[in-house]
């Protein structure tokens, strides 16, 4: 595998859209990582992208980075759902595949590249952002440290007056980022997925939508989505038994804030609480942009072998919880089951 012995981990990157650039900047930024081929069905898109990458070879085709065998992994930052088929294609080839998010639009389809993963040995990794957040990370830290207490429920608000979509609703182009976070913290899978939402500006896609999450452990989350709001809004809130937390992405400083509220029993009195409200404060966190962090995770699991912080799996289990909500969704704000996790 490159990488070792000084040779350059070789990484192409396919769809060169809005998202496919900034991958490509960061992975070239990296030591020891050679971005050697842009591929998009667009001319422009890749003439547009050439002159920062002199030495990368230029295609429309997959299959060109496909047959390349010195090229180790490609990243896919394609629409949405081609994701599943052409991360399935690459592992198939022998590459290790970065996948943006969602992996797929179904849990079948998630499925069938997570088993291409599999019989491959490769590493299959999905661009769940927020993840590799400095502030989330430091969050999870104190959830996994029992620093906030028994956690009692997450509440996230992801909205914008954005731009209008004909091929996905907001839970599927927002809700990602959210649903990734909030098992990420919570560690586990819900048990009722309920969604309810309207479609106001476009008939059958809905700019708004509201989901209500229930796990295992008696952990609740509710997400409001929309790109219909006056207010640009990316924050999740963490209420525990001892502290509660908030992760606010639109602030330049202090994203990450601790209060030190809840309610404490009164020992003078049993059965009665108090409530406190002691110091706030916004722990130090690391200025680097979530993105490279992303990206040298990916490189550093290609040239390893490690598991990916949002493997396959997990980019699944994102999926289901997706897909959950999604019938809650069609069916009225009907409650729904999440299937239960796959084995391993």
């Amino acid at each position: 595998m490159s990488g070792a012995g000084g040779e350059p981990t070789r990484v192409g990157v396919v769809g060169l859209g809005y998202w496919g650039p900034n991958l490509a900047r960061n992975l070239g930024s990296i030591s020891g990582c050679e971005v050697a081929w842009l591929c998009d069905a667009s001319e422009q898109a890749r003439e547009r992208l050439a002159p920062s990458f002199p030495n990368a070879r230029l295609t429309g085709s997959l299959d060109d980075l496909l047959a390349d065998a010195a090229l180790d992994a490609v990243v896919l930052a394609t629409p949405v759902p081609s994701h599943a088929e052409l991360a399935s294609a690459v592992l198939a080839a022998d590459k290790h595949c970065f996948v943006e998010k969602p992996l797929a639009t179904t849990a079948a389809d998630a499925e069938r590249a997570v088993a291409a993963a599999q019989a491959s040995g490769r590493v299959l990794m999905v661009g769940h952002l927020l993840e590799y957040h400095p502030a989330v990370t430091r969050l999870k830290e104190l959830v996994d440290g029992d620093e906030l207490g028994d956690l009692f429920y997450i509440y996230g608000n992801r909205l914008n007056l954005g731009k209008l979509r004909a091929d996905e609703n907001a839970l599927w182009s927002l809700g990602a980022h959210d649903v990734s976070v909030a098992l990420h913290l919570i560690g586990e899978e819900p048990v009722e997925c309920t969604a309810q939402g309207a479609s106001f500006v476009r008939e059958g896609v809905q700019d708004v939508v509201f989901c209500y999450l229930r796990f295992p452990s008696g952990v609740v989350a509710h997400l409001h989505l929309s790109w219909l709001d006056p207010h640009k809004e990316r924050r999740v809130t963490v209420v525990g038994a001892r502290r509660m937390a908030t992760f606010d992405d639109m602030l330049i400083e202090g994203k990450l804030t601790i209060y030190d509220k809840g309610f404490d029993e009164d020992t003078r009195s049993w059965g009665e609480y108090i409530a406190r409200s002691g110091d706030t404060f916004s722990p130090r966190i690391p200025n680097v942009e979530p993105l490279r962090v992303e990206c040298e995770h990916f490189i550093e699991c290609v040239r390893t072998g490690a598991r990916p912080r949002s493997d396959g799996r997990s980019g699944l289990r994102v999926v289901r919880v997706l897909e959950q909500l999604q019938h809650s969704l069609d069916t009225g704000g009907r409650a729904t089951a999440a299937v239960a996790p796959a084995a391993g």
